[in-house]
């Protein structure tokens, strides 16, 4: 029953409409309306501030104060800490989250960021560049000493956001940032894991295992850090073969890696 009723609401999501979002509006109209209506017996007939079109924000009285948790937030943070201590001298994101991984590098350095899909606005310390990863353009070889990209090869291949649909296209993505890294180069890396699979065409979920096998070959692992599925973040743990087994109890977690290149 659990799982249909699962089944139902991501259908529902898909298809644009939220049952969550209706259910916690509906508990906001009443204070929607009495509010508006008191609000309204305040002004009286003052005309300093006259009412213009209604414009209803019926959840927010139900959510916290702000999102200081998830896979994004927890790793965005970290990860741009690391960057900050570390200061390398030319750093290039793979497709990580503008809004917010990128937005906090700018704060205190250029950062040079490459994604498939283009990118219109232009920001000061951001330069942007469109580009396939799978296919790595000659320039790009061996030429940088800093490398992110987090919570974005799992997404290679599947035709998300446009590329061409590839089923190694992680394998691929990896091998590319293992040339465009110099020698000693720090490489940061997160992706989702727990049982390993594709659920097309959102993302790849990889196990611990597999992600250490791919990368051993072209990296040595420095740091590692996660986000469980209760999105709390350990940071910096020593994996053992038990966490490695068991994906370190993660169904939909976050691994971070931080890797140098050998």
């Amino acid at each position: 029953m659990k799982n249909a009723l699962i089944r139902i609401y991501l259908l529902s999501k898909f298809l644009g409409f939220d049952p969550l979002v209706l259910v916690t509006n509906l508990k906001g109209i009443r204070f929607y309306i009495h509010d508006f209506l008191q609000l309204k017996k305040q002004k009286g007939t003052d005309t300093r501030f006259n009412f213009g079109r209604k414009y209803p924000i019926l959840h927010e009285r139900y959510t916290e104060s702000g999102k200081m948790s998830g896979h994004y937030f927890q790793q965005d943070l970290l990860v741009a800490q690391k960057i900050f201590e570390k200061n390398p001298d030319r750093h290039i994101d793979i497709g990580s989250r503008m809004d917010g991984f990128v937005a906090h590098l700018a704060v205190f350095r250029k950062v040079e960021v490459i994604d498939i899909r283009d990118q219109l606005t232009r920001v000061r310390n951001v330069l942007f560049r469109q580009a396939d990863l799978m296919q790595l353009p000659d320039d790009l070889i061996n030429c940088c000493d800093s490398v992110s990209s987090l919570h974005v090869i799992e997404h290679f291949g599947l035709g998300r956001y446009g590329d061409p649909i590839d089923y190694y296209g992680h394998l691929k993505a990896i091998d590319n940032i293992a040339k465009i890294l110099k020698p000693g180069g720090k490489f940061y890396f997160s992706v989702p894991i727990g049982q390993q699979r594709i659920e097309f065409n959102a993302h790849r979920v990889f196990s611990i295992s597999y992600l250490l096998e791919i990368l051993q070959p072209s990296f040595m692992l420095e740091s590692f850090s996660y986000v469980n599925d209760k999105w709390t973040l350990f940071e910096n743990i020593e994996l053992d073969q038990n966490m490695v087994d068991t994906n370190c109890g993660c169904h939909y977690g976050c691994g971070i890696f931080e890797l140098t290149k050998k």
